[in-house]
């Protein structure tokens, strides 16, 4: 094997970006299914290393990394690299959040006009043979007032598809100033919480971020908003959300992402937690797919080799 300019792929990832890498004189090790133990084996020989959400990039395995220069990864969240132990040895850390920023912005669009126009709950009705129309009215967006945490790529873009709605957005982000224009509003956490129809979570995981919404969050809440979450699972505390639910806080939760993503190993308290979830008529799950569309599958090889400039 050529060692010189070895890449090795630690996950799914479109042909496009093997092949491309293959056009730059390397060689890629495709290994899609690879273990940490077994990636802690082949990283000595690595020029770089592509990686999406299913291995910690460590310290341990980033000592091993001799050879290493950059890590890419696709689509947006960082919290699995050590980016400044990587940094600290001249490892480049790149993201592509470029690549999937509409894909999640359009899932969380569908799930918000999903839940306000009651599609899936009374789809279910019907399957079991009920055709129930007056308790099935929806709630329209024009008008309303939407809360968007994080002005990021997906946070941005979100607000970009919402344009059409005849909605107000207030927007907040801890890093980002001077960026309000038209029917977008910069505002700050408590102004959201006290005047927001929707809330729409767009930030990464970081320790400052964990729980963000917790229960002295929802306790803020003033409008009965929809709460949604496309970001990292631990951004919205699970306990203060259900809790948030039953005392008709919140009119409902539309969920692409958990705290725990392994159902498998799922402890007897969260599969309480999912099944209370599940069968809530205004809420709604789906398995961390935002950022997962066909042509975002596509983008994020594209803008990795982009920002690589390799």
């Amino acid at each position: 094997m050529n060692t010189e300019k070895l890449v090795i792929i630690t996950a799914k990832v479109h042909t496009v970006l093997n092949e491309n890498l293959q056009k730059k004189g390397f060689t890629v090790l495709y290994l899609p299914r690879v273990t940490y133990d077994e990636l802690l084996q082949l990283i000595d020989q690595a020029e770089g290393i592509i990686v999406t959400t299913r291995i910690k990039i460590d310290k341990e395995l980033l000592d091993k990394a001799v050879r290493l220069k950059w890590i890419g990864r696709m689509g947006s969240g960082m919290e699995l690299i050590d980016v400044a132990y990587a940094e600290g040895k001249s490892i480049r850390c790149i993201s592509s959040p470029e690549g999937n920023r509409n894909s999640v912005a359009e899932h969380a669009l569908g799930m918000l006009l999903n839940l306000s126009h009651k599609i899936s709950s009374s789809f279910e009705e019907v399957k079991n043979g009920k055709w129930i129309r007056e308790e099935n009215r929806g709630t329209e967006l024009s008008g309303k007032t939407i809360g968007i945490i994080g002005y990021g790529n997906t946070g941005s873009t979100f607000a970009k598809l919402l344009a059409s709605f005849n909605v107000t957005i207030l927007a907040y982000d801890k890093y980002k100033y001077d960026f309000g224009q038209g029917y977008i509003k910069e505002a700050n956490l408590e102004q959201i919480c006290r005047y927001a129809n929707v809330i729409s979570f767009h930030v990464p995981f970081t320790n400052a971020t964990k729980y963000m919404a917790d229960e002295a969050f929802f306790n803020a809440l003033q409008q009965r908003p929809f709460v949604l979450n496309t970001s990292r699972g631990s951004i919205v505390k699970t306990t203060a959300l259900i809790s948030a639910l039953k005392q008709n806080i919140i009119a409902g939760a539309a969920l692409d992402v958990l705290e725990n993503e392994k159902m498998d190993s799922f402890s007897a308290t969260e599969k309480e937690e999912i099944n209370f979830l599940t069968r809530h008529p205004n809420v709604l799950l789906t398995p961390h797919i935002a950022g997962y569309s066909t042509e975002a599958f596509y983008k994020m090889g594209t803008v990795l080799i982009e920002k690589l400039e390799i």
